[in-house]
């Protein structure tokens, strides 16, 4: 098995890392022993003060059983100017040949719901009359597109 983390491009990484900590039930990632914050930290390695963002530098998150992998929000100066070339989709509905399609629209629309109130925006239902699928696609407090299914 390889390891590895999924780096995600920002303008406020502190912003996104408590948003998707919540959307993915995730935790901030704690800082480092002997230090109380991610800025302590930072500051004690010479990362420039204009280099820290805002907040206390919490830039990434874990998944609290362990399962998934660390994400970090990595501060960058351009803006997002084109659509994500791969997205994240967030798992709420269950699985089609274990839950009714119409349990799995109240859970994913449950979820819309509560990561709108977290930031997020809707952008489109993808449901089709007749078809056995349903999703929702959002985008982040940054505008990067993910799919709520």
């Amino acid at each position: 098995m390889v390891s590895y983390q999924l780096v995600i491009d920002c303008a406020n990484p502190e912003r996104m890392a408590r948003f998707w900590a919540d959307a993915l039930r995730y935790k901030l990632e704690p800082p480092p022993d002997g230090f109380d914050t991610w800025r302590a930290y930072w500051r004690s390695i010479g990362v420039p003060e204009d280099e820290l963002g805002e907040g206390d530098g919490n830039d990434g998150i874990v998944d609290p059983e362990g399962r998934g992998p660390r994400i970090w929000f990595q501060q960058v100066p351009e803006g997002k100017v084109v659509k994500n070339r791969f997205h994240l989709d967030v798992l709420v509905g269950g699985k089609r040949d274990e839950t009714p399609l119409e349990t799995r629209k109240a859970r994913v629309d449950a979820e819309v719901e509560r990561l709108v109130k977290a930031g997020a925006s809707v952008v489109r239902v993808h449901a089709r009359p007749g078809t056995d699928h349903y999703a929702v696609a959002m985008l982040d407090p940054e505008g990067n597109e993910f799919d709520v299914v």
